[in-house]
């Protein structure tokens, strides 16, 4: 069961690579997009499946045992966010057979998409933090390439802003390892954990952490940080947008989750007040953003950034109510399935009406009323409706935010829910509800075989309004998760065993 940890990096390298080789042939890469991802998928499950069974599973690469060689590690966060990830990529690469050009596709799209994922799953299931540097230089690669595809200049620039920033952060991220590995020569976490706890020089650590926490706030676009993905996220082809909405973020606020429960003490008041002012701050900054737009994947990034904000509360939150870091994994599970649906439910509009403005969509409903009500589901579900995921997500938060007496903040989680109501309430109004735009106002629709991007948009649809209704399974594993997370030792003993 241990080659089940190194599938899901396998999987989309080895996809990627026979696409390489199918470069002449457009039949055999579309057909690789969707075999490659739907084995990865098989595979996640499979993983997931195994660490619920045993907890752990680890895998030491060229039998070099840890400290000394790498090791892939997966917990229960790992498994469920490579299992995310195998559902984005199966859902773009179906996506993507009706909405990606025979122009796009010879200049490399579908190795690209392996080798993005190869990179996020690379970065969930690596227990060595160089290589987390490693894995998110190549989804940097991966996700720019994605990102210039095409090659029009509002895609130019936002790639210059996005890998920009990017770069200063890898940048931060690999000084912050250069000092770890310092203060404890080691690269492995669980050993860096294990002998950081030995370290004498407090101020030292606390400099590194601030180093961590700086380079993996720009990757989660964080506040201060997030500017760079409202200027790029809305430039590429929509199956990227939705790809990049669903995932890049979120290894971010992963690599914040690893480091500070296993690497970092949480419970530093340095720590502890940084996430608390970065949470709030994120969920306000982002939907004022999306209040203030009228184009639709806009509203929708600037929308990315404020439902980061409620992951990081749970984070900030976890060493005040253990509730708290729960509902942070269930609203990553639940905003990842719903954000890349409503990018996937905007490139279908464009494919109905030939725009992405406000002004110019309209009286969709009356045209395609399934369309909005699958469009109903995903934005009543991340405004936090009942009896949508979005709403036992928000709700756990907020409970937990109770419990931890942070008023503030769980004053600031409740107005931004309300905003968001407002901006999904926006583009109701103006995409599906009001009058269609006469002849001379209206932009020509693309045409194509548009029943794929139903089939994908209706099953996320259907996902999230599963994960609401059948909200105890999903809150048992991310329970289960986030007591893995709240005691380190369990993953230091898996990794290092008898070598403690």
């Amino acid at each position: 069961m241990t080659l089940a940890i190194a599938l899901p990096i396998l999987i989309p390298l080895f996809s990627g690579a026979l696409s390489v080789t199918g470069w002449r042939s457009r039949r055999v890469q579309r057909a690789l997009a969707v075999i490659g991802t739907g084995l990865l998928l098989l595979a996640s499950i499979l993983l997931l499946h195994a660490v619920w069974q045993d907890g752990f599973v680890v895998m030491e690469m060229g039998s070099w045992p840890a400290p000394f060689g790498i090791v892939l590690v997966a917990d229960l966060l790992a498994a469920i966010m490579v299992l995310l990830a195998a559902i984005t990529g199966f859902a773009t690469a179906i996506y993507s057979l009706s909405t990606i050009s025979e122009r796009h596709e010879r200049f490399g799209y579908y190795p690209l998409l392996h080798l993005l994922l190869a990179g996020v799953n690379g970065a969930f299931l690596t227990g060595d933090i160089f290589n987390l540097y490693v894995w998110f230089e190549v989804m940097l690669v991966a996700s720019f390439a994605l990102l210039i595809l095409g090659g029009e200049r509002a895609q130019m620039e936002g790639a210059i802003k996005y890998v920009t920033l990017n770069l200063v952060s890898s940048a931060i991220f690999l000084s912050a390892i250069g000092l770890l590995y310092g203060l404890v020569g080691t690269l492995n976490m669980a050993d860096i954990a294990a002998k950081l706890a030995t370290v004498d020089d407090t101020g030292l650590v606390n400099v590194v952490a601030m180093l961590f926490f700086v380079a993996f706030g720009i990757k989660a676009a964080a506040f201060p940080f997030f500017f760079w993905l409202p200027a790029s996220y809305h430039t590429p082809q929509v199956a990227v947008s939705a790809l990049f909405a669903g995932l890049l973020t979120k290894v971010g606020v992963y690599a914040l989750f690893r480091v500070f429960t296993l690497i970092f003490n949480i419970s530093d008041s340095l720590t502890h007040a940084m996430l608390v002012w970065m949470a709030g701050l994120t969920m306000l900054t982002g939907v004022l953003g999306a209040a203030a737009q009228f184009e639709f994947r806009r509203i929708l990034s600037f929308h990315i950034i404020s439902q980061i904000g409620y992951m990081i509360m749970g984070l900030a939150l976890a060493p005040l109510s253990p509730l708290a870091l729960t509902g942070g994994i269930f609203y990553i599970v639940h905003h990842i399935i719903v954000k890349a649906n409503l990018f996937l439910i905007s490139g279908l509009v464009y494919c109905l009406r030939g725009s992405y403005e406000l002004k110019h969509l309209g009286g969709l409903y009356r045209d395609k009323p399934w369309l909005g009500i699958l469009f109903l589901v995903s934005a009543f579900s991340l405004a936090g409706m009942p009896p949508l995921s979005g709403f036992f997500a928000k709700f756990i938060v907020i409970r937990a935010g109770i419990e931890a007496n942070a008023w503030w903040l769980v004053a600031t989680a409740l107005v931004v829910g309300l905003l968001t109501l407002y901006s999904m309430t926006k583009i109701w109004a103006e995409v599906f509800w009001k009058a269609a735009p006469t002849e001379d106002n209206a932009t020509r629709p693309a045409s194509g075989d548009l029943r794929a991007l139903y089939a994908t948009i209706a099953a996320l649809a259907l996902m999230t309004l599963c994960i609401g209704l059948g909200a105890q399974p999903v809150f048992e594993l991310a329970q289960r998760s986030a007591e893995q997370l709240l005691d380190p030792s369990r993953y230091i003993e898996a990794v290092l065993g008898e070598r403690l």
